[in-house]
């Protein structure tokens, strides 16, 4: 299958190129459907503390799909795909962040890192949610092996380690060592002093207590969403996983990452991203345009794994990456393998 993905999709520069362009009046209803509705909820939750928290909370969860598509924004900013200014990109990316309190420059540095390393196994802890080989595991001590199981699971996975993510890797500097992702570290700096900033005088403003009850709980929810998609974008059963000597770029795109085939209401809230597959082979093209590539260009679907919301969660089931099948598995699989390899 890999030697046809290949011929069939040479030329796939070609294929993307017009959708590449972006398209200001898209980017500025994009820009006022997403941060009005935002700010109007975020209000009403303010209002809604002298009503009911659980009003607040229900108000949280909507809200959360709103950010969403402001980090979607953010996103594309940080590849320079949002609008055809570069000024523009990065003023509208920097303000994004106050928003998902995820820094703008740096989170740009290590995403655009991924996205030229994804699938390679050397570099897999980098933008993606890190995972060992069959191998790997089965060579860890017993206490190696419980961390990691530990790790792994769904609760902590998609509970806990969103909330560290948050709290402590977007805040200290230069805690990934590669050069370019070190060049920004100050960029980091400034854009955490500066939402601190911010969100000291809201606090000021508006009580500590209630700006915590309101703003807290959309953030959480929009980081548990934003790690399950990252998740299951790149960790399915037949994803593309290659030691880097054997890596191809178009291989990973299409194999590598899935076609998140949602309700049209989900996929609007989450920005297209669920055209993952599209997005990976080419990241100049901004959100707004990524559906009608698809459609377009049916062969950009022939090969990719299509995975709806309900395949999904299967998906939350796989640990390991197994070199010899050249699939993700189970805990369970990689026990019943153990027997037959090893036995």
């Amino acid at each position: 299958m890999e030697k046809e993905i290949k011929k069939q999709l040479k030329n796939w520069s070609k294929l993307v190129r017009k959708y590449q362009k972006p398209d200001t009046r898209k980017a500025v209803f994009q820009l006022l459907n997403t941060f009005v509705p935002f700010i109007a909820l975020w209000v009403l939750m303010y209002w809604s503390l002298s009503w009911s928290y659980w009003i607040t909370i229900g108000l949280a969860m909507v809200n959360a799909g709103f950010l969403v598509r402001i980090f979607i924004i953010q996103h594309d900013c940080g590849h320079q795909s949002f609008l055809k200014s570069r000024a523009w990109n990065n003023t509208i990316g920097f303000l994004c962040s106050f928003f998902s309190t995820i820094p703008y420059k740096y989170w740009a540095a290590v995403h655009n890192h991924h996205h030229t390393h994804t699938g390679i196994l050397e570099h897999r802890d980098i933008g993606d949610i890190d995972f060992l080989t069959v191998e790997e595991y089965r060579k860890r001590s017993k206490w190696g092996k419980f961390k990691y199981r530990v790790f792994r699971n769904p609760v902590i996975l998609f509970g806990f380690v969103p909330v560290i993510y948050l709290a402590i890797s977007n805040r200290i500097p230069a805690l990934l060592s590669i050069k370019k992702i070190k060049d920004v570290a100050w960029n980091q700096v400034f854009n955490n002093l500066a939402m601190a900033g911010v969100y000291i005088g809201l606090c000021y403003w508006l009580g500590w207590k209630a700006f915590v009850a309101v703003q807290v709980p959309i953030v959480v929810a929009f980081m548990i969403i934003a790690f399950w998609f990252f998740y299951v974008q790149h960790q399915h059963e037949e994803t593309y996983m290659r030691w880097q000597k054997n890596w191809d770029y178009v291989l990973a795109a299409i194999r590598g990452a899935t076609y998140y085939k949602l309700p049209k209401v989900l996929q609007w809230f989450t920005g297209n991203i669920g055209f993952h597959h599209i997005h990976h082979l080419s990241s100049q093209i901004p959100n707004y345009n990524l559906a009608q590539c698809q459609k377009d260009n049916p062969i950009l679907e022939k090969f990719v794994t299509v995975i709806t919301l309900r395949d999904s969660f299967k998906i939350a089931l796989n640990k390991l990456w197994d070199e010899e099948t050249k699939r993700m598995i189970t805990f369970a699989e990689y026990h019943r393998l153990m027997k037959l390899r090893y036995s």
